[in-house]
């Protein structure tokens, strides 16, 4: 999570760093949205761990059957759209300044620095794609051919799913995003009671 965190500081100092005002308007939006995000980030790894027993990323990643598990799949889903800046968060391909959020930092970049602001994206909705599929599908007691099979035919279908919103879906105004947000929040939130309800006391 803190090196996803790291990441984006680094973008935000970058866009700063530009002296442009268009990319300090979108470093402060990415800034404040990310904090709701993380915190229903911090939640679903709250709730992995309730239900597993165990706060090591290698132990915590069993899904348990039931109503938690959608909850936190749905949660976990909003908050994939969100930082990788999707719709109906933000538009990755539009043009408009006033209305970009993660775009606008990268305006004035160009060559290796773009490259690699584009190259990092990719690796992290691949990151968060591979978080969700290993929070919901139980991969454990595959053999190591059937696991790499199965994960990318789920990263394969989250990436279509992401797809089937941006067309179906159009971006929400910025007042409601945080609701957005929140909602995501709150269903990690719920998937948390759920798991707590569930653990041997």
């Amino acid at each position: 999570v803190y090196l996803l965190a790291l990441a984006r500081f680094s973008m935000a100092t970058a866009a700063l760093d530009t002296g442009s005002a268009f990319e300090g308007m979108g470093a402060a939006r990415e800034v404040s949205f990310a904090v709701l995000a993380e915190a229903a980030v911090m939640t679903a790894l709250l709730v992995l761990g309730v239900q597993t027993g165990s706060v090591s990323l290698t132990k915590m990643l069993a899904p348990a059957a039931g109503a938690g598990t959608a909850l936190l799949a749905a949660g976990l889903y909003m908050v994939l759209l969100a930082e990788n800046c999707r719709v109906p968060f933000d538009d990755p391909n539009t043009h408009l300044e006033l209305t970009m959020i993660h775009e606008v930092m990268v305006l004035d970049h160009s060559g290796p620095p773009l490259a690699a602001i584009l190259h990092g994206a990719a690796f992290k909705l691949l990151i968060f794609c591979v978080l969700l599929t290993e929070a919901v599908v139980p991969l454990g007691g595959l053999s190591p051919l059937v696991v790499v099979m199965t994960l990318g035919g789920v990263v394969l279908l989250t990436a279509v799913g992401v797809g089937v919103v941006e067309s179906m879906q159009a971006r929400l105004p910025f007042r409601r995003v945080p609701m957005l947000l929140t909602t995501a929040f709150l269903l990690c939130v719920f998937a948390l009671m759920i798991a707590w309800q569930r653990s041997p006391q």
